[in-house]
């Protein structure tokens, strides 16, 4: 969906307010935005984590030249190989770029690792839906960059770190207040879970064709209930889709 591409990009809080502005979601209905993104970048900017402060200032992007936000204001130098870097900064390949697989990445990724290069994975998702085609995500890089015996940190969800930052931002003290919306159980649901919060499913996102919802209708709850347990997850609500 239109939604979920804003959200599943990479980008810093501000860009991501005018894809929204774009797409018709005015500024009234919400409190607040924070992005993978616009985690990573806090986190390159601040070298608070002990992880982060150890990284250096070289690094090489694997990324359209669009999500360059997200470190090209701080002190680091941007360099176009892996002999040259300190550290990889992963928020995806390009989704506007059809047919990519994760092999078309091997060569790159094996040079990374080589290296020894530390990578950060700023959008754990493995893939996601653009104008109906499904496209790898920065998730997808960062497992077989791992299975290579590389090192990975990423930031986002499942990760339930990155909840403290949006609950304080939200001021709400009771979590049994709070309900996380999301299409991807792997991430979405299970971020919530493990954040100790409530989770609506939106059906017709990344699981859309498994659970055969391609027409815009929620299957039976069986099936539903079904594919959220071989998970270990039980969202409390599933939704047809993601609207405003």
């Amino acid at each position: 969906s239109a939604a979920s591409d804003v959200y599943k990009r990479q980008r810093r809080a501000a860009a991501a307010q005018a894809a929204m502005r774009a797409m018709g979601i005015a500024d009234d209905l919400y409190d607040g935005i924070l992005t993978s993104g616009e985690a990573v970048h806090r986190a390159l900017r601040d070298r608070r984590d002990p992880w982060f402060a150890a990284l250096g200032r070289r690094v090489l992007h694997i990324g359209p030249v669009r999500d360059r936000n997200v470190f090209d204001s701080l002190d680091l130098t941007e360099v176009a190989t892996p002999d040259e870097a300190e550290f990889v900064l992963n928020p995806g390949p390009d989704d506007h770029t059809p047919n990519q697989t994760v092999e078309d990445f091997l060569p790159l990724l094996r040079r990374c690792r080589a290296a020894d290069l530390p990578m950060i994975c700023a959008n754990p998702d493995l893939e996601v839906i653009r104008g109906g085609v499904r496209v790898i995500c920065a998730g997808a890089l960062a497992q077989a960059y791992a299975a290579l015996g590389g090192e990975v940190r990423s930031l986002g969800k499942p990760d339930p770190a990155i909840y403290a930052s949006v609950f304080d931002m939200l001021g709400i003290a009771d979590r049994r207040r709070i309900l996380a919306v999301g299409d991807s159980l792997r991430t979405d649901i299970a971020g919530a879970t493990a954040a100790g919060i409530d989770a609506a499913w939106v059906i017709g996102g990344i699981h859309a064709e498994e659970l055969g919802a391609v027409d815009g209708t929620l299957p039976p709850a069986e099936v539903l209930q079904r594919a959220a347990a071989a998970h270990k997850l039980e969202p409390v609500a599933a939704l047809p889709a993601f609207a405003w």
